[in-house]
């Protein structure tokens, strides 16, 4: 059977689907043909409504596939109804994570004859070969499918075992094209799952739900591929494609499993001397994870802080770690020379503007190498989605019209609060420069003081013209030997001044 696979990734960072790349290669190793219709606009010209109906009728696929987070699914749902309007025979079976956490929700839409659950390779692989033999299609676990008789809720199956799939589909992503547009940085993940329960995250409402249908404490969530598949990963990357510079493993937590680390970094060096990048916790981090990375040949570890208030942290986002926790981690991974990179979110529910201070002040104590910022985006359904329910700060007309987390909030904290969130997610570096030692930190506080006495309408006319100021301060203080944050790559990341990275900077 042909498949097409369909990803909305509009309005949003370059994406590399790791479930469509898995599930289009068991299809193909089975015998099946598949595509992708990528839709973000910094990778091709986004297409036209004709255009879509016009790809679909040529290709004739006999299934149509979608994954989608939920920011992305006005822009899925829009695009199943065109395609039921032209192609009304065509199953279209919506996944990803918004799906798995409500099914029910996106069942109500006819556009969607099944709504995949939890993981898809062996679920997506029963559904195209019983369709294709012309086999009823309504008991199929993960799957949720509409009968006669209404819509048929199916439980989930065990977590795929990683160590049974073929390597995931690159070209279905023309990977070539993605390494040539994100100049030279390609992604992998070696496991999945992750131990904690954050708030916010998906991740533990996916294990809850597995849980349940599974009557088990123990799914297995977490998983690892095997040392000598990611080896042999990382081996055909480089003898396929051209211009690789740095690898970014996307695992949750790559530092979690320390003999598994410790026999990466042994063997990674022997391969290639192109660096890679990691995510860490803190409490999975010490001086001899540092040293292991370093000499493995790994360039940046990031770290997910989220925010600076130990309250915050403990009370809305369960990721209780301290502050002198988070600062043993970066100094440990400094004294090893490894550059460091830390998430923080603002616009949490409950959260004070002295909580976001108290951000800004972890990270000038911290100094990162980099630091990336996101506003809150309540995913629904889980323990952060519900705190914002409960204390009433969801727009939904704003929570349906965001593409991505990065732009503006759809939390509403009333006209004052929702304005600083407004000027901080367009001047972060600014406050944090305000507050770190060794920076001219009194021209930054002239800057953040003029931001914040701009009434809305002034800020409106003044808030595009902030990345360009960004970058001529930028450039007098690098002349002027100043050490500083100012933004790099996009709007919502800041890299220190004294970190060149070969990119022309």
């Amino acid at each position: 059977m042909k498949v097409l696979f369909i990803y909305p990734n509009i309005n949003a960072q370059v994406g590399f689907n790791y479930g469509l790349a898995f599930i289009s290669a068991v299809l193909k190793k089975h015998g099946h043909t598949t595509r992708l219709l990528n839709l973000n606009e910094k990778l091709y010209k986004l297409p036209s409504d004709e255009e879509i109906v016009k790809y679909i009728r040529d290709y004739a696929p006999g299934l149509i596939g979608m994954s989608v987070v939920t920011p992305q699914y006005p822009t899925a749902l829009r695009t199943a109804r065109l395609i039921k309007k032209n192609f009304p025979d065509i199953p279209i079976v919506i996944g990803g994570v918004h799906t798995t956490l409500v099914p029910d929700e996106v069942m109500k839409e006819d556009c969607f004859d099944y709504a995949c659950t939890g993981e898809g390779e062996e679920a997506v692989l029963e559904l195209v070969t019983k369709k294709e033999r012309g086999e009823d299609t309504s008991a199929i676990l993960n799957i949720w499918s509409r009968t006669n008789e209404g819509i048929k809720q199916n439980s989930v199956r065990s977590f795929v075992d990683l160590s049974k799939l073929p390597m995931k589909d690159y070209e279905l992503f023309d990977l070539q094209h993605m390494i040539n547009k994100e100049d030279g940085w390609v992604r992998l993940m070696g496991s999945r799952g992750c131990p904690f329960r954050c708030s916010y995250c998906f991740n533990h409402k996916i294990v809850d739900r597995y849980k349940d249908d599974l009557s088990a404490t123990d799914v297995g969530y977490i998983r690892r591929h095997c040392l000598e598949d990611v080896l042999d990963e990382i081996k055909y990357l480089l003898r396929t494609y051209r211009d690789i510079k740095t690898f970014i493993f996307d695992d949750d937590i790559f530092t979690f499993d320390k003999k598994f680390l410790r026999a990466f970094c042994t063997e990674y060096p022997k391969l290639t001397e192109v660096p890679f990048v990691v995510n860490g916790h803190v409490r999975a981090f010490d001086e001899e994870r540092a040293k292991m990375l370093k000499e493995g040949g790994c360039s940046i570890i990031k770290f997910g802080l989220e925010s600076g208030s130990e309250r915050i942290r403990r009370d809305v986002l369960h990721r209780p770690m301290s502050n002198e926790e988070i600062v043993r981690a970066f100094e440990a991974a400094h004294k090893f020379g490894l550059h460091t990179s830390a998430f923080v979110m603002i616009g949490l529910p409950y959260e004070t503007r002295e909580d976001i201070l108290a951000t800004i002040e972890l990270l000038s104590r911290i100094r990162p190498g980099r630091f990336r910022w996101a506003i809150f985006f309540p995913f629904p359904r889980t323990d952060a989605y519900e705190m914002s329910l409960k204390g009433g700060y969801i727009n939904f007309e704003k929570m349906r019209e965001l593409k991505n987390f990065t732009e503006a909030s759809c939390l509403d904290f009333g006209p004052e609060h929702n304005l600083f969130i407004s000027k901080l997610q367009k001047t972060f570096p600014w406050y944090v420069n305000t507050h770190s030692e060794n920076s001219p930190g009194n021209i930054y506080s002239f800057l953040t003081r003029a931001v914040e006495d701009m009434p809305p309408d002034k800020w409106e006319e003044t808030k595009d013209k902030i990345l360009p100021v960004d970058r001529e301060l930028s450039l007098c203080l690098n002349k002027a030997g100043c050490k500083h944050y100012s933004f790099r790559y996009n709007d919502f990341t800041a890299v220190r001044s004294d970190w060149g990275d070969g990119k022309g900077e």
